[in-house]
């Protein structure tokens, strides 16, 4: 049977006088028990109650030998305010009303308790012991060390052995405003009142709650943290501090600036190794309005574990219907990623789609487009280039269609000499560094720069040359094909493509197919296959833009040309915050249609399972 205990917090200097209280407070059979541990008690004329107790009570306070209990377990320490605020109750509650009408059954005709729960007043959870302001030997702060203890002692009684209260005596009613001045004490006994207190001391921490008095307790409230160190486990945002917030940082467009949007500090939350994935892409669908039933192998290759942070798709000779085909591209990438932004030049698309954590990030997307054919009217060759600032690096996007024919390389050239001098980007978002920009090319005035699509430039040496290279089983070497490339030559004479680089082709060309098959033209023109469909890249700090892949989708085959893609990984800076942001501007209305034909698709083909496994089961008869 758990005993009764007295629990102190302060052992110094003898019982004072002025604990008189102590006595009124306590019980004809605790008192025996008070004096044994604290001492004698100051006395003072018996009052009429106590002088002649009720013969039920006697019956009640019969000596008995106190066993120590088990160490009880110690629950988690809930804060002062959260123990104010669930006194609050609405009148309206029903939890309220309940507990009303069972403190009315419990109330004796003496205003005292007979129930065997928790008296009225007490708290019913561990609480941190309140510390005096006063003097060490006042009387007021001796009763107010022992109350403190006495609550938690009691709340430890009451947890431990619900059903001791109905052996025990009624102890008075504590009212809310007498519970830090009164005492409070429960019957246990404790092997030494120093070892208590010291063992209370080391487990019974208040949590803390960030929130006023009379209000809920913060979520940042936990056992092991306080104001000084919340740190949330409902969330991965780090802590705010208000001195922070109160410091206000005036370099808001410097590097140095901690709450700087674009700066170091939030780059390295979501970069640590200050490298983003990038996915270019780039595919000539030669007009078809019949699109793939599915994207999947050329926008999640199956060689890349991940999902890449940004996917920049180009298209030339795109189909008829632009909206289709960026609905196509938002649902096979789903609801994790968002279209910054997209253009159209004639038949050139250009789409760029990023994980929508990201969105913040990015300033205003500029476009710029160029005509190559002689007739302006006619856009189906010449250039479309997207450019922004993510975080302190500016990019640039180029999708192009150059001149197509064997021997026209002279045209092509001109093509790409018209497209960088033609661009007129940026505009309004500030250059990184416009110390080392050209006004004659504009691929110099940025720091990373994509340049794909279809070049159209071809393997020379003939049909025959090209189809018996292609027979003799090269596999992923095809050195022996690129000899004979019209666009490795020329950027080794530096006369396209100045200061480019291209990731290392392990894959067969991409062009010329007959439609639906693997075959290459079978037709009477004999077209020679060629590696017309390329992803370029530019950096303007070296070793900037690190290749990982570079391969082609043969799965895809409602084109002449199969798409080629490429996954690489760049370096990006911390930027100032006085570049103009895009806000977190997306296409919205394209984000909401492709979630929903991912639902419609995954409800049909749920359907048809549930259909299959249906007529699978047949019934006799």
């Amino acid at each position: 049977m758990p005993s009764t205990s007295l629990s102190m917090t302060h052992m110094e200097g003898p019982l004072q006088p002025g604990s008189a209280m102590l006595k009124e407070r306590l019980l004809p059979g605790d008192r025996g028990l008070a004096q044994s541990l604290l001492g004698p008690l100051p006395t003072k004329g018996p009052s009429p109650a106590e002088a002649t107790p009720p013969k039920e009570t006697q019956a009640l306070v019969k000596p008995f030998t106190p066993v120590p209990p088990a160490r009880p377990r110690l629950e988690r320490a809930l804060s002062l305010d959260e123990q104010g605020w669930r006194r609050r109750r609405f009148q309206t509650s029903q939890e309220d009303l309940a507990g009303r009408n069972k403190a009315e059954l419990c109330e004796g005709p003496s205003g005292t308790s007979v129930c065997s729960g928790s008296p009225p007043g007490l708290s019913s959870s561990l609480q941190e012991i309140p510390k005096s302001h006063q003097a060490p030997g006042s009387p007021s702060s001796w009763g107010n060390s022992v109350s403190g203890l006495m609550s938690t002692s009691l709340d430890l009684l009451h947890r431990e052995a619900p059903t001791l209260g109905s052996m025990l005596p009624p102890l008075p009613a504590v009212g809310l405003s007498d519970s830090s001045d009164s005492l409070k004490m429960a019957r246990k006994a404790v092997p030494s009142p120093e070892d208590f207190r010291r063992r209370v001391q080391k487990k019974l921490v208040r949590a803390h709650s960030s929130l006023g008095p009379s209000r809920p307790r913060s979520p940042l409230a936990c056992d092991s943290c306080s104001l000084r160190s919340a740190k949330s486990s409902f969330s991965l945002l780090a802590p705010i501090r208000a001195k922070d917030v109160r410091s206000r940082s005036y370099l808001e467009g410097s590097l140095l600036a901690s709450g700087a949007l674009l700066g170091a500090d939030e780059l390295a939350r979501y970069f640590p190794d200050r490298s983003v994935a990038v996915f270019v892409a780039t595919w000539n669908m030669q007009g078809q309005k019949e699109l793939p039933p599915n994207l999947d192998e050329f926008l999640l290759p199956a060689e890349a574990d991940y999902a890449q942070d940004m996917y920049v798709v180009g298209v030339q000779e795109g189909c008829s219907d632009r909206r289709e085909w960026e609905t196509r591209l938002q649902e096979t990438l789903g609801p994790h990623y968002v279209l910054l932004h997209s253009a159209a030049h004639g038949v050139l698309y250009l789409a760029i789609f990023l994980r929508r954590d990201l969105i913040w990030f990015c300033s205003e997307v500029e476009c710029s487009t160029v005509t190559t054919r002689i007739v302006s009217q006619i856009k189906t060759k010449g250039a479309l280039a997207l450019s922004f600032t993510f975080f302190g690096t500016s990019f640039l996007f180029i999708t192009s269609h150059f001149t197509s024919g064997d021997g026209k390389v002279a045209e092509r050239l001109l093509d790409y000499s018209r497209t960088i001098q033609a661009l007129a980007l940026p505009k309004s978002v500030p250059d990184t560094n416009p110390y080392r920009s050209s006004p004659a090319d504009v691929t110099t005035r940025f720091d990373e720069v994509f340049w794909f699509g279809d070049f159209n430039f071809r393997l020379s040496g003939g049909r025959e040359t090209v189809e018996a290279l292609l027979r003799s089983e090269l596999g992923t070497d095809v050195s022996a094909l690129l000899q004979h490339d019209q666009l490795t030559r020329e950027m080794r004479r530096g006369s396209v493509f100045q200061g480019f680089q291209e990731p290392d082709i392990h894959f067969l060309p991409s062009y010329k197919f007959d439609i639906g098959k693997d075959t290459y033209d079978s037709t009477s023109k004999q077209r020679t296959p060629s590696y017309t469909d390329r992803v370029m890249y530019r950096s303007r700090h070296k070793d900037d833009i690190c290749p990982v892949r570079y391969a082609s989708c043969p799965s895809i085959r409602t084109s002449d040309h199969r798409p080629v893609y490429g996954l690489f990984r760049v370096r990006v800076r911390p930027g100032r915050d006085n570049i103009p942001l895009a806000a977190g501007k997306f296409d919205r209305e394209l984000y909401l249609l492709g979630i929903r034909r991912r639902i419609s698709k995954e409800l049909q083909r749920q359907q048809a399972q549930k259909n299959q496994s249906s007529s699978a089961v047949c019934s006799l008869s």
